[in-house]
């Protein structure tokens, strides 16, 4: 792979060529799974440590905060040791989130629980991305938020406990952030519900990670109810391989191919372990264990998909259905809409770039299946799934393919075109210049 410049003027594409995925992936920790123990374990004011870890830009930004906020976090190989025993002892803070919304969304309400007096900003479409919840819920609880309507937002003021009413279908990380720091305040609380609850296996997640270290939430008819005057304890915590990460592997193999993904657990709380039963679903032939999935090149046929629980896999299991005989159907997907990008978009132009035809609908896409997708130029729109997307359409290639935004991988998945390669794929960076 070519050797990446640090040049500003530097404008890497990556180039993928037609391939058959063959071999086995070892997938890297899920990010979402490292983000919450981070914060769990500087929460517990001990020494703790995180394995495995994969230091994506999200993960540093979330080893950041923490450090921001008096925690201490050194690298051994893959394991953070973590030290939370000066957390909160510091005030006036600017907290930089970097592009991840998880890290924004977990940290405002964590750090209002430690009455920090915070700015927090971010970078590429972070500022613009939704914290409106936030901001209308925080101040009825005693914190003060100061903004334009993005970031930079200030925060002064100690969260106090009570009855929190939050919509479920616009982004299930403000819950997160909610659960993460309402057991540090002195009473107890509860958040309503206000719409159905979209995600909720990120939340199941979130409870999961939080009983590790001695916390815990209940659950309610409404939402779930959360007792004040817990205590976070330390402990070292091994991390789940990333479903989200093995789906882009496992479509592969279902449209050309063979290949073992090893490190995803079938019992993990993480949603997006859906993409076994889509892919079956689909017509690939998948076979599971405890701790790995092999899936093989089968005849696919076209899905209605509701992605409402599973919002990250909708790129990847629309190139799938682009090579699936019928019409496919993503629907209650409009949370895409406010990621990284226009997610819905850039997945339709993806393909459409490629010579499918994919069609947006309010909520989803509607997708005619083919054959095969010929080469072309794709937009990136420094969209780590969308990048590693346009890798997957390759495995179903007439020609090759040039996308925008090769290093926006680094946000997720650093080792992707790696991995990538290993199981037969071809792909370059291009270091292009102005």
């Amino acid at each position: 792979m070519a050797t990446l410049s640090t040049d500003k003027n530097s404008k890497p594409h990556i180039k993928y060529l037609p391939f058959v995925p063959c071999g086995t992936v070892n997938i890297p920790p899920s990010k979402s799974d490292v983000h919450r123990a981070i914060i769990c374990a500087a929460l517990s004011k001990g020494k703790c440590t995180i394995s495995p870890v994969a230091l994506s830009n999200d993960i540093k930004a979330t080893i950041g905060v923490i450090e921001d906020l008096g925690g201490l976090i050194s690298i051994e190989n893959d394991k953070l040791i973590i030290d939370g025993t000066n957390i909160f002892k510091t005030d006036n803070v600017t907290l930089d989130c970097g592009e991840s919304g998880s890290a924004l969304r977990f940290f405002i309400p964590v750090a209002a629980a430690g009455g920090i007096n915070a700015t927090f900003t971010g970078h590429g479409l972070l500022p613009q991305r939704p914290i409106g919840i936030f901001t209308d819920a925080l101040p009825k609880a005693g914190v003060k938020c100061e903004t334009e309507g993005g970031l930079p937002l200030k925060i002064s003021g100690k969260l106090q406990s009570g009855r929190f009413e939050i919509p479920g279908n616009i982004s299930s990380q403000f819950i997160t952030g909610l659960l993460l720091a309402l057991p540090l305040l002195d009473g107890d609380s509860d958040i309503i519900l206000t719409s159905p609850i979209e995600s909720v296996g990120y939340i199941n997640m979130t409870i999961y990670t939080m009983a590790q270290f001695g916390v815990k939430i209940d659950k309610t008819n409404f939402g779930w109810h959360i007792k004040g005057r817990q205590t976070y304890k330390p402990n070292n915590y091994t991390t789940d391989g990333d479903w989200s990460q093995a789906a882009f592997f496992m479509v592969s193999a279902a449209i050309n191919g063979k290949v073992t993904v090893n490190g995803v657990n079938k019992n993990s709380a993480q949603g997006d372990k859906e993409i076994v039963k889509l892919l079956e679903m689909f017509g690939a032939k998948v076979e599971q264990n405890e701790k790995s999935v092999t899936v093989e090149k089968g005849e696919l046929r076209a899905l209605t998909i509701d992605a409402s629980q599973i919002p990250d896999l909708v790129p990847v299991l629309t190139v799938c259905a682009a090579f699936a005989k019928g019409t496919s159907k993503i629907i209650n997907a409009e949370r895409l809409r406010i990621k990284e990008c226009d997610r819905l978009t850039a997945t339709a132009d993806l393909i459409n770039s490629l010579g499918g035809n994919v069609r947006e609908l309010p909520g989803g896409l509607e997708i005619d299946g083919c054959q095969k997708l010929c080469g072309g130029f794709a937009e990136g729109c420094n969209d780590h799934r969308i990048v590693m997307s346009a890798g997957v359409c390759a495995a179903g290639l007439d020609g090759e393919i040039e996308c925008t935004y090769a290093l926006s991988i680094n946000k997720s998945y650093p080792d992707f075109y790696k991995d990538y390669n290993n199981i037969g794929g071809k792909a370059d960076v291009l270091d292009l210049r102005q």
